[in-house]
């Protein structure tokens, strides 16, 4: 099924309600938190909210630092972004003691767009296995035109129909909301950066291919 023309607007509010949906969680635990120090009076319990805010305004700075780059402008049209900055927001993001990540890209700077490109693929990846396992990102290439292969391997790693398909352009009968536009976006993302994306399903592993 092909796309369906999105308005600007309804991307903007879509990709919006997404980032709000990845930060209402540790930001309300840092408003429960809060609360809890303003009226316990024991210590052991202030003591557990502290570290909660703590823990969550960790989470939230990070969620907040990837977005801004996977979603946000990071800077003027045209500009470039160090992969390394890429592999620091991303391990802050999405590492965890279920999750690591083995960056296998070289340090360059590469185009704006393909940055976001391997950030959305990343996002993609990681929510293929939700029970934790490895991220392993690898160059295509090399160059201007350099691409990448993000692989998730976990125990039954999979990846949704949907959201393949969303990743080739395709809408569905469904249209797009809050959770779906993410995916559909990078698609966006590869369109605009000349490249095609591939979804396989290797043993245990999820691979996507962007060149």
């Amino acid at each position: 099924m092909s796309a369906t023309p999105l308005a600007a607007l309804d991307l903007a509010a879509l990709l919006c309600s997404r980032v709000c949906h990845d930060l209402i969680s540790p930001v309300g635990a840092i408003v429960n938190g809060l609360e809890v120090l303003e009226e316990e009076k024991d210590e052991a319990t202030k003591t557990f909210a502290l570290d909660l805010i703590k823990k969550s305004a960790g989470t939230a700075s990070a969620k907040l630092q990837f977005c801004r780059i996977a979603f946000g402008a990071a800077g003027s049209a045209g500009a470039q972004i160090d992969t390394g900055d890429a592999e620091k927001i991303s391990r802050g993001f999405l590492e965890d003691e279920k999750t690591k990540i083995d960056w296998k890209l070289p340090r360059v700077l590469m185009a704006k767009n393909r940055v976001k490109l391997l950030l959305n693929l990343l996002l993609i990846a990681g929510q293929t296995i939700p029970r934790g396992g490895q991220l392993t990102v690898e160059p295509v290439g090399s160059g201007d035109a350099m691409g990448f292969t993000v692989r998730s391997t976990g125990t039954n790693a999979k990846i949704q129909p949907a959201v393949a398909a969303l990743l080739a352009g395709e809408t569905g009968s469904d249209g797009l909301d809050a959770h779906r536009i993410q995916p559909f976006y990078a698609s966006l993302l590869a369109k605009d950066c000349g490249v095609k994306t591939a979804v396989a399903v290797d043993g245990e592993a999820v691979v996507i291919t962007a060149h």
